[in-house]
């Protein structure tokens, strides 16, 4: 058994995302169809004393090294399941932007509980580290698995979907948004309205098993936008730039700051990423395609 196992575990970007009215237990019912993309972290387990955490790339300052961080409490579900003590180093490799709404987080948390388990010799069946991540949170399960998926409940119950090969380009913004700020904010607009039951747009999924990028523009929707935009207004101009730049669609990824922008090919993704650079609306971009495989043992 290997004393360090390395894992590596794909952003995602929403490309609907139906939000439904606040539930009692404060959470919102969502159709949400998720698309892993090949914008990586890389989380590594190594056999230590005690249960610590480190991180370096960008804005590794802003990501939390204690117990409150998602690869610490995944190392401690897994350990308590398997009654060890969880003994283990474990460092984040960061490329996916902090609290950027492309599940940085719940990815680093799906990979640490892979890490753990090929660490610890456990052989834990899928079904139930997909229950672990879905008690860790309500993107951790599709991190694990990767690909195309619609999420329903909260997001944590996945059926696959197809899905043909897509270009983007991604716009991190300064700063991030707090996913739980956004939902407040998106409660905040709708109050008073009647907020239909989310469900997934049967043309979006034909688009997307299609591979065709302009059907696919034509039906990307993400209900958590306006309320994104409404904390954030300055992303309305980022949005522009990219669609002055070429690309097919633009829209917030998932609960923001950064912005995803659909193009037609890997030409026009470097197109459109050095307008975006040049247009000073957002610090930087990455070049991405989807789908991408879920959290991978390396």
């Amino acid at each position: 058994m290997s004393d360090t196992i390395a894992v590596r575990v794909p952003a995602k970007v929403n490309v609907q995302l139906a939000v439904g009215a606040a539930r009692p237990d404060g959470f919102h019912d969502l159709a949400n169809v998720f698309l892993a993309v090949s914008l990586y972290d890389e989380v590594t387990a190594t056999a230590g004393d005690g249960l610590t955490v480190t991180c370096a790339g960008p804005d590794a300052d802003k990501v939390p090294l204690d117990r409150t961080n998602l690869v610490a409490r995944a190392a401690e579900i897994l350990a308590e399941r398997a009654g060890l003590s969880p003994d283990v180093h474990l460092h984040i490799e960061k490329r996916i932007p902090v609290a950027g709404g492309m599940a940085g987080g719940s990815a680093d948390g799906a990979a640490a509980l892979l890490a753990c388990d090929a660490l610890w010799g456990l052989k834990t069946p899928v079904d139930e580290l997909l229950a672990i991540c879905a008690e860790l949170g309500s993107d951790v399960p599709f991190s694990l698995v990767g690909g195309a998926a619609l999420g329903t409940g909260r997001g944590e119950i996945l059926t696959p979907v197809a899905a043909g090969t897509f270009h983007w380009v991604f716009a991190v913004a300064d700063g991030g948004l707090s996913t739980p700020a956004v939902f407040r904010e998106f409660d905040r607009l709708t109050a008073g309205t009647e907020v239909p039951a989310p469900q997934a747009s049967p043309a979006l999924l034909a688009a997307l098993a299609s591979g065709d990028p302009d059907a696919l523009a034509a039906t990307l929707a993400n209900g958590l936008q306006p309320a994104a935009l409404s904390l954030r207004p300055s992303l309305a101009e980022t949005l522009a730039a990219g669609t002055e730049a070429g690309a097919l669609a633009a829209l917030v990824s998932g609960s923001g700051p950064t912005t995803a922008f659909l193009v037609r090919d890997a030409e026009s993704a470097i197109k459109v990423a050095a307008a975006l650079d040049a247009s000073g609306t957002c610090r930087s971009t990455h070049v991405a395609t989807s789908p991408a495989p879920g959290a991978t043992l390396l």
